[in-house]
């Protein structure tokens, strides 16, 4: 057995040294068109490109801490729940490949084992038939914290219109944390007062009165968002669309960051039309939401959780976890009406990048189900993001704030009402975490 192992051994030592080192055209570029060029390139997010030899070789070194510490590519979703299609989680040999590259000094390798270019679109990443942008500009100061800025758009649509598609532009990604746009249907009250395009804060009491399904304001609907690591969405997989009420608007929701310099924004939304009426309709939705809770001074692992109940069948297809800095992890479960239960995902959390989590294939929620979600928060002195460990935080739309949301998307038949799809559970009813 010794010997076998033995020369075993030799041969796998024989194999890699005929292999030769990791280059860049023939093991490194793959990889990165794979799983990183669609954020590391000219126009997107990420703050430097990964197109080329020459805009990678100064990084390899820093590529292979990031991903040796897995900070790179960001993926925070605990693979043992779940499956979704956008995991862009590197494999063991991929992690190697770029390890041994930094460390054999990063050479380029043979042009001929260079892959083709990806054809990535410049701009927008989708063929938007309608473009609604900001009509005034915001204005940022140079440093300090900036409320939530809310911008009504008239847009007045003159019929009922089906989004296959859509996606957020921002203006200035150097300001732009991250942004949503809704669709305002006609007779909302949700902005009442508000300017066209005049940059304004949604005052607390009204947004709790929307969330809490007060003022029939629930009708708006989350037509897109943009954040880091979430650009276009699309909705047209499953014959399904968003629905575009005749007479609505847009309004746009910012969380602005300074930089240091004065700044300003004028941001995009663009709207991809289904060539024909669907037979489903996609749905995203906010109700997964806890407004009441109060996260302790100094507490460094203080749990929020909420639950909602599902009205009638449905088809799951999308989830994000959504706090603030002192975030640090979600869980979402399904409790179903057969007594079963089952974790849907499981994910630490980055304000920084706030990923969306695609499911590799619907999954079916039957009415009656209970989506329930646990949240943890760290409040302690211990987290270096922690605006204030010594303040008692509770529910609000800024950064020093917190929100404990799990957004989903789900598919359901075009005709249903989806106001009427979940019922919050009353916090004092929700279940407890075990």
């Amino acid at each position: 057995m010794m010997l076998r192992i033995s020369v075993l051994g030799v041969l796998a030592s024989v194999a890699a040294f005929a292999a030769g080192p990791a280059t860049f055209n023939k093991d490194v570029l793959p990889i990165l068109q794979k799983n990183c060029q669609v954020c590391h390139r000219p126009g997107e997010v990420a703050p430097m490109s990964f197109l080329t030899y020459e805009d990678v070789r100064p990084w390899a070194k820093a590529m292979k801490n990031a991903v040796l510490t897995n900070k790179m590519p960001p993926w925070f979703a605990d693979n043992r729940y779940g499956h979704f299609t956008n995991d862009r989680k590197l494999t063991d040999a991929e992690v190697k490949a770029l390890s041994e590259w930094a460390d054999n000094g990063a050479p380029e390798g043979d042009v001929k084992d260079r892959p083709k270019a990806i054809a990535f679109r410049e701009g927008w990443n989708i063929t938007p038939d309608i473009v609604v942008e900001m009509p005034n500009e915001v204005h940022l100061p140079a440093t300090g914290d900036v409320d939530y800025q809310y911008v009504l758009v008239k847009t007045n649509f003159k019929e009922d219109m089906w989004a296959s598609a859509a996606e957020l532009r921002p203006g200035n990604r150097k300001v732009v944390h991250h942004m949503r746009a809704y669709v305002l249907p006609p007779g909302s009250h949700y902005v009442d007062g508000a300017v066209p395009g005049v940059p304004f804060i949604m005052k607390d009491l009204a947004a709790r009165a929307v969330m809490t399904g007060d003022a029939q304001d629930m009708s708006r609907e989350i037509l897109t968002k943009w954040n880091p690591g979430l650009n276009e969405q699309t909705f047209d997989s499953y014959n399904a669309a968003k629905f575009i009420p005749k007479g609505s608007d847009i309004v746009f929701e910012i969380h602005y960051t300074t930089n240091g310099k004065p700044a300003t924004d004028k941001s995009k939304v663009g709207i991809q039309l289904a060539k024909v009426p669907p037979k489903l309709r996609y749905f995203t939705s906010d109700s997964l939401i806890n407004l009441g809770f109060v996260i302790k001074p100094g507490d460094a692992n203080s749990e929020v959780r909420q639950e909602v109940i599902v009205q009638d069948d449905v088809q799951l297809v999308w989830l994000q976890p959504h706090m603030h800095m002192r975030g640090k992890d979600m869980e979402i479960r399904a409790y179903y009406p057969s007594g079963e239960s089952e974790t849907l995902l499981k994910a630490k959390f980055d304000f920084n990048w706030q990923l969306g989590y695609e499911e590799a294939k619907p999954i079916t929620i039957p009415k009656g189900t209970h989506l329930f979600a646990i949240t943890h928060f760290d409040n302690s002195a211990n987290n270096k993001f922690n605006p204030d460990p010594k303040a008692e935080v509770r529910f609000g739309f800024q950064s020093w704030e917190e929100m404990s949301v799990g957004f989903f998307s789900v598919i359901t038949d075009a005709k249903l009402d989806p106001k009427k799809l979940f019922t919050t559970v009353p916090e004092a009813q929700v279940r407890a975490a075990n």
